[in-house]
């Protein structure tokens, strides 16, 4: 079979997938995880048994943590089968470490690669039903992913068990028509660690390639694109966008950190008329893709081997999981407009995961939906329950009404001592934006227009901010290249990384305040 009429057969498969009612494709996906699960003996002496019911399945298996599955997983990781899921298990995925600031081992499966595969090529096809041809496989595909070198696990021995960032290793399970017809930046330099080392070797190698695809984290993307951009290797003169490099170049693939604050940069320094992509990736799962525009959300990957739980935020107590565990839904059971968390069961074996994201619908037919923060990325010091992506727009429309462009930014609690029992207390922003904007920022305009946005944006901090309970945001704006320098310090420079963009405590906002030198207050 050619490669365009696999795309084609793939692309059949995926419309017939599509039809479906997704409650109906959980429903399946969720009886063969049991056939699974039923044979790993951590979930059949929990009770799981093929065939059961959802309501059964959730009476009999509460709610997991990493914590709770890490005493297994480290039997995994030592040779020791059918503990999670059936069968040994070899690979184990690095994750990010966002939420804790701890990277944690996930299991990948030969079925988990299969779920990967499949969401990936379901995400393209998406792709080239909404902008209506395959103009996207006609050249090559560039992803800035982590490195594909799997480092053994030394505690494993004498069972041979690797670990990696997940992006490495889907590169190195690729299918062979897509390494060979597809991917870049080729085998050798996607073995390099080394972020600077690894952007300077793309350039080298891709500014004569044809790439109609670039896939990476927007931060990283901006950091390619310039260096491609300031290259003389392509043998022209300094170009604008990177269309000027790759003429064919159509779609950015993004994923890993809200595009919002990158999205004119990006736009600008990528080419007029390139798409934007958007997935939503995890190490546990490929959770959803854009199908349609982006205001109206990423589509659910409900047929690709996941099953999906949501309990209500309101509900959501991640220090009582054993009882708000009976809160959760399944697709069926979700409504748009409502803060969700995350809960995935997947052919890795792990059940019942909460993974730590939150969501929020925009339709439920078909069901897409937001990413809206993390449970442990919020602020509530003060009862005012901020999540990440009320911040994110607060300070993006704040930004673009000035003309400023930000390049990082955190925001932490500041309590304020009080002669009351009240719990008082203000927002630290740390805030860093491109040089040379037309009109000079400051720290209490930027403040008093954030304040002002944030009460629009969230009743709760409005409401908060009126009782006296919280006083107006304080911003600090701080010199070019501090978070760089602290994600530099922290190891999480380049990859898959990405800055939290908020904390209920000041672990991150002391170590920027003892370490690093502001700009002007």
């Amino acid at each position: 079979m050619t490669l365009g009429a696999g795309l084609l057969t793939a692309r059949a498969a995926m419309r017939l997938r599509r039809e479906k009612a997704a409650d109906a494709a959980q429903e399946r996906v969720f009886l063969n995880l049991l056939q699974k699960l039923a044979h790993a003996s951590v979930w059949k002496q929990a009770g799981v048994v093929a065939g059961m019911k959802y309501d059964q399945f959730k009476r009999r298996v509460p709610l997991q943590t990493y914590e709770d599955l890490a005493p297994y997983i480290e039997k995994m990781k030592r040779g020791a089968a059918d503990v999670l899921w059936p069968g040994q298990c070899q690979i184990y995925a690095l994750t990010a470490g966002t939420a804790t600031g701890n990277r944690k081992l996930v299991p990948v499966t030969e079925a988990m690669l299969g779920h990967f595969r499949r969401s990936a090529l379901d995400s393209m096809l998406w792709y080239t039903a909404r902008v209506g041809h395959g103009g996207v496989f006609r050249g090559r595909h560039l992803y800035l992913g982590g490195s594909t070198t799997l480092v053994p696990i030394p505690d494993s021995e004498p069972f041979e068990a690797y670990a990696g960032e997940l992006s490495g290793i889907e590169a190195l399970n690729l299918p062979n028509w897509a390494e060979k017809q597809f991917y870049e930046p080729g085998p050798e330099i996607a073995q390099i660690a080394d972020w600077q080392q690894k952007i300077a070797a793309i350039t080298g190698r891709t500014c004569r390639i044809d790439i109609s695809l670039l896939a990476g984290m927007p931060p990283w993307a901006l950091i390619l694109a310039e260096s491609l951009r300031s290259s003389e290797t392509h043998g022209k003169a300094r170009v604008v966008h990177l269309q000027g490099i790759w003429p064919n170049f159509e779609c950015y693939v993004h994923s890993g950190v809200p595009i919002g604050p990158f999205h004119d940069d990006l736009r600008a320094i990528l080419g007029p008329t390139v798409n934007f992509h958007e997935v939503y990736p995890s190490s546990e799962a490929f959770i959803a893709a854009q199908d349609a525009d982006s205001a109206a959300g990423l589509r659910l990957m409900a047929d690709a081997g996941v099953f999906y739980e949501f309990i209500p935020m309101q509900e959501f107590d991640d220090g009582r999981l054993l009882a708000v565990g009976s809160r959760a839904v399944p697709i069926s059971g979700v409504r748009t407009g409502v803060n969700y968390a995350l809960v995935v069961t997947t052919p890795a074996g792990l059940a019942r995961y909460v993974i730590g994201d939150i969501v929020r619908f925009i339709s439920t037919e078909p069901p897409r939906l937001v990413y809206v923060g993390r449970t442990k990325h919020q602020l509530n010091t003060f009862g005012e329950h901020m999540i990440e992506k009320e911040l994110t727009d607060a300070l993006i429309a704040v930004c673009r009404s000035n003309g400023w462009t930000i390049v990082n930014f955190h925001v932490a609690p500041f309590p304020i001592s009080s002669t009351t029992s009240r719990n008082r207390g203000r927002h630290e922003w740390w805030v860093e934006l491109k040089p040379g904007t037309l009109t000079t920022p400051t720290g209490p305009i930027m403040a008093a227009e954030l304040d002002t946005e944030l009460m629009r944006l969230s009743g709760e901090y409005a409401a908060k901010r009126t009782a006296n309970l919280l006083e107006p945001p304080f911003v600090r704006l701080v010199m070019p290249g501090v978070f760089e320098h602290w994600m530099r310090y922290r190891g999480k420079w380049g990859g898959q990384n990405k800055m939290p963009r908020c904390r209920n405590d000041r672990l991150i906002a002391d170590e920027l305040d003892s370490s690093l030198q502001f700009a002007r207050d």
